[in-house]
């Protein structure tokens, strides 16, 4: 893991942005480090835009506010040309291409465009989107293990929602081996 990750997720209300980023936040705490999740809402609360930034880090983190994000993951075209040219050289932009129909491209970064309507629809349920988005990143970052975000589903889903973990790991599963047949 880099020293500190910051990470900006954004996307329409209702298309899980803030849910990936409790889980990334809440599976630095699992793993020790300093987290913080700092939630940014449009007017509406579902189909507005929604993002969130996220820092985890091996050290205190002074503030919940940067400048530039070391991934995003841009779930709609607002969200995609707001963010894009806030990310550092080197750095990672994941996004969902069935809902950013354009090809994304910028010097100096790691594009990863991936299809998660569609993969979640093979699931059985499009609302998994979000976690296919979120296998992708693990896989590219290697920052935590699928056990990890397994626990901390169960902890942070409410109770009604716990019958959807199993369905959200085999999501997840599907973005680690989209990214791992990309690579490949």
């Amino acid at each position: 893991m880099r020293k500190t990750t910051q990470i900006t997720i954004a996307g329409f209300g209702g298309q899980g942005v803030m849910v990936l980023g409790q889980t990334l936040a809440y599976a630095g705490n699992e793993m020790g480090l300093n987290t913080l999740w700092y939630p940014s809402y449009g007017p509406e609360t579902r189909g507005g835009t929604a993002n969130c930034a996220v820092t985890i880090s091996k050290d205190p983190i002074n503030s919940p506010i940067f400048s530039k994000a070391t991934t995003l993951i841009a779930l709609n075209t607002p969200s995609l040309k707001k963010f894009e040219n806030k990310v550092i050289d080197g750095g990672n932009i994941i996004y969902n291409s069935n809902m950013i129909l354009e090809e994304v491209r910028k010097e100096n970064t790691h594009i990863y465009p991936i299809p998660a309507n569609d993969i979640a629809m093979n699931l059985g349920n499009q609302r998994v989107s979000n976690m296919v988005i979120l296998g992708a990143y693990l896989e590219v970052s290697k920052e935590f293990s699928v056990s990890i975000i397994n626990e901390v589903l169960k902890n942070i889903l409410t109770e009604n929602k716990q019958a959807f973990i199993p369905i959200n790991l085999l999501a997840i599963e599907a973005g680690i081996n989209y990214i791992k047949g990309i690579k490949a």
